[in-house]
């Protein structure tokens, strides 16, 4: 059973045990199949939020058409010499976490493989190969991700290729574009207030608006550098 191809009848009892809000790790042990063979199926048919037993089901038929001998690949390089299965649980679970803050699937994948290497940082060409997807598909998720502070490129020197790298630090340069994005959406609503008359419902509400999230910027500003001092000193 553990090596055999998932059948429609398993898709559907994921996708029941999903419904449910069992674990990976529930649904494995009722169906007899390993956790990683339970999270790889969900995270590549779109999570669990829309995973759907019947589209999944075809896909993998489908895919099996295409690629019958394709082996699949365990580079030791890109787990750190870890067991390949660990370190997709856990990537997986970390991407899951990711896409209900709304993090895009494709981001959300791309940012869980680069945290769970590591050096922090992989190529174009490791992550296709990590992911199974298509260069474009991590050319446009790292965009993303850069756009959001917490990715970065760099080169290679010994491989004349292009690295992305996600620092120690990424969350702290996250959290302040986050809060410069708020303290820009606090100024705009204050001047909107003013025009549309703070004493009317639509300007108070606005004004009220401004005023909270000047409040929790100015705060989570301070917060981020004083916590950064205390786990990145000398950033």
């Amino acid at each position: 059973m553990p090596g055999e191809r998932l059948t429609q009848q398993e898709r559907r009892q994921i996708a029941a045990g999903l419904r449910d809000g069992l674990t990976y790790a529930a649904i494995a042990r009722h169906l007899g199949r390993p956790t990683s063979t339970i999270t790889r199926e969900v995270m590549r048919n779109g999570g669990p939020a829309d995973y759907r037993a019947d589209q999944a089901h075809w896909a993998g038929r489908r895919k099996t058409r295409r690629h019958p001998t394709r082996p699949a690949v365990r580079s030791g390089a890109d787990h750190g010499g870890r067991d390949p299965r660990t370190v997709e649980a856990v990537a997986a679970r970390t991407a899951d976490l990711f896409m209900r803050t709304g993090l895009p699937q494709m981001m959300a994948r791309v940012l869980a493989a680069l945290l769970t290497t590591d050096s922090g940082s992989l190529t174009s060409a490791e992550l296709v190969r990590r992911l199974d997807v298509s260069p474009a598909s991590v050319s446009k998720a790292v965009g993303y991700l850069e756009a959001l502070k917490i990715v970065k490129r760099d080169r290679d020197p010994h491989r004349r290729a292009e690295r992305y790298v996600v620092e120690d630090d990424a969350w702290f340069q996250a959290v302040m574009a986050s809060a410069r994005i708020d303290a820009e959406i606090a100024a705009v609503s204050r001047d909107s207030a003013r025009a549309l008359d703070p004493t009317t419902p639509a300007g108070a509400r606005l004004e009220t608006l401004g005023h909270f999230l000047d409040h929790v910027s100015r705060d989570l500003v301070r917060s981020a550098e004083h916590w950064r001092q205390v786990y990145f000193p000398g950033r």
